[in-house]
């Protein structure tokens, strides 16, 4: 058996295993993300496969991300290179794993930029600085303005900048103090803040008055309500399945280290579900009733259609929503506040789990203090990010996003399942999965896990590589002006991706007992 390190640190309570994990997954797609592609897809009908998808994809893979995670983490492995080298023997499993040590950082870096938008909306919404632009076209370019280094109209460039660098610090301090002393309290006093506000604009939400445009009933019957003929349509199958690995954050490499923190015995199939169904009550019951029922009541059923995005629905419409509330302007002012606040605590925990893998690998592979990591992470992501300051205008956010933060995410996952089957294979997986168990897992999941999960996986990966991948690599409808900076975005990913494989390689030559055969 591969020689087991000294003992790792470990997560100092259950609830706060379970918070930290759920502030993992919790994150802006599931305010944002969620009821946008609810109401596109067939709204009650999106559910149909949305729920589907959960059994059979999101849930098996949250085990095996887990499962994988804890295995790992008995040989000192916190991220997937190491964690596939001790699952199957092969020289190229270590180089496969690349792609969840690089990957986190690389979403790292622009989500922790974006979640600072919130935080500076929040205390945008504090002062009222955006009181007075009540309609959508006036908050649309005062959010261009926030975002846009170039647009002065509202905002000087530094603005966001200030906000991203509060954020990073945070993060940075976070991380730097530990999986007890630092990841868990801030999940301990996140989460419950991001619950207490999240119900109390829900139910704000729920008890507006209807205006001669719209109410929180047709709110919510406009993303609930079924529209039976999408359910055949192939599109929303796949939307459903995307929104999953969003909002279980399936693929990253951040629940694999999360989980390297547990002992040998400690549960992850109860804890596991625990965790997801943690989620998906957040997404589903506050997500799905707080944004889209707020802005139907005050901009129509037709005026919500014209809402497109995630950031229109969250940002611009939801500023407006709260210019008019009833009551006075201060009740608009705290409400602006809690919403764009939640927004920052979803965000920012799930930034600290993004910085997880770069801090374990560093930390475990090289012997650098936890501390001096944070800090070099925190350096690492400003000269990063300054990118996409400087380009965000020409898309270099949105490269990012697509090949990291979307088609990555598939991709890693398909990895994840070939290693288990190619390594331990599913019998042995299985047993390692209930080592410790305080539930029993239904064996239909095992089939689940064995075959309907790689089918599903392989079917998701190849779709998305076809209509959308390719298309998106040859630059299909973008504007001129982006294609340079586009492909600057690009080379910059193969640079951290190189270094990535570069640190690998150095840490299997500096220490090659490290890395033999894990054996039952």
């Amino acid at each position: 058996m591969a020689t087991e390190l000294k003992t790792r640190e470990q997560w100092g309570t259950r609830i706060g295993l379970v918070l930290a994990m759920a502030g993992n997954a919790v994150g802006l797609g599931n305010f944002l993300r969620f009821p946008v592609q609810a109401a596109e897809n067939g709204g009650g009908t999106f559910m149909i496969p949305y729920f589907i998808s959960l059994v059979l994809l999101g849930i098996p893979l949250m085990w095996l991300e887990w499962g994988m995670g804890r295995y790992g983490g008995r040989f000192g492995h916190g991220t997937l290179p190491g964690m596939f080298q001790v699952v199957w023997r092969h020289p190229a499993a270590k180089y496969l794993g690349v792609v969840g040590l690089a990957g986190p950082l690389i979403i790292f870096v622009y989500y922790t930029y974006v979640v600072g938008w919130m935080l500076g909306f929040s205390f945008l919404s504090l002062t009222g600085d955006y009181f007075g632009l009540t309609s959508f076209e006036e908050m649309g370019a005062y959010l261009r303005s926030f975002q846009d280094i170039y647009d002065s109209s509202a905002h000087g460039g530094w603005v966001a900048v200030v906000f991203f660098l509060l954020t990073l610090a945070l993060v940075v301090y976070t991380v730097a103090r530990g999986i007890s002393g630092g990841i868990e309290k801030m999940a301990l006093i996140g989460m419950p803040v991001l619950f207490l506000f999240a119900l109390v604009l829900m139910v704000r939400v729920l008890t507006l008055p209807a205006t001669e445009l719209g109410s929180p009933v047709q709110g919510l019957n406009f993303i609930w309500q079924p529209e039976w003929r999408k359910l055949w349509e192939a599109e929303v199958w796949l939307a459903a399945a995307g929104q999953i690995f969003f909002t279980l954050s399936l693929g990253l490499g951040t629940i694999q280290t999360y989980a390297s923190y547990l002992s040998e015995r400690d549960d992850i199939t109860l804890t596991g579900l625990a965790t997801a169904s943690t989620n998906e009550f957040v997404e589903v019951v506050l997500g799905g009733t707080i944004a889209i029922p707020a802005a139907v009541t005050f901009f129509g059923i037709v005026g919500m259609q014209m809402v497109t995005g995630a950031f229109d629905l969250g940002i611009v419409a939801m500023a407006v929503v709260f210019q008019s509330l009833p009551g006075p302007e201060l009740v608009g002012r705290l409400a602006g506040f809690m919403w764009y606040f939640l927004l920052f605590i979803a965000g920012i925990t799930s930034s600290v789990a993004l910085a997880s893998p770069t801090i374990a690998f560093l930390q475990e592979e090289f012997g650098f203090p936890r501390r001096r990591v944070a800090r070099l992470l925190g350096l690492v992501a400003i000269g990063l990010a300054a990118f996409h300051v400087l380009f965000y205008r020409y898309g270099f956010l949105d490269e990012w996003d697509y090949w990291a933060g979307t088609f990555g995410l598939v991709l890693v996952a398909t990895l994840e399942v070939v290693v288990v089957r190619l390594g331990m294979g599913m019998e042995r997986f299985w047993e390692e999965m209930h080592r410790g168990a305080e539930l029993r897992v239904p064996r239909f999941f095992f089939f689940v896990l064995k075959w309907v999960t790689p089918l599903f996986l392989s079917i998701l990966l190849g779709w998305w590589t076809v209509t959308e991948a390719w298309p998106n690599l040859r630059m299909d409808g973008v504007a001129p002006q982006q294609v340079a900076v586009r492909w600057l975005s690009r080379l910059v990913m193969l640079a951290v991706i190189a270094l990535a494989v570069a640190l690998v390689h150095r840490a299997w030559r500096r220490h090659p007992e490290r890395y033999a055969e894990a054996q039952a």
